[in-house]
């Protein structure tokens, strides 16, 4: 399943994958997103598009916010 929402990847992190939102794991994700030599970024876009990439991008920056 590829999320279409923010409600849909918060489910598919939290609840499919069992990853916890924190503070340390959302800094660790957001940097590797956005560096264009991250091997599994080159990866993600491959796979799911630029487009989902930048979508993606947005709901962990979201998921920072909330979790302040």
């Amino acid at each position: 399943m590829i999320p279409e929402s923010y409600e849909q990847w918060r489910h598919c992190i939290t609840v499919i994958c069992g990853e916890r939102l924190t503070p340390s794991y959302i800094a660790t994700r957001l940097q590797a997103l956005q560096s264009r030599s991250d091997r599994m970024t080159a990866r993600f876009v491959a796979l799911y598009g630029e487009a989902q990439r930048a979508r993606t991008v947005a709901w962990f920056e979201r998921a920072q916010r909330e979790a302040r």
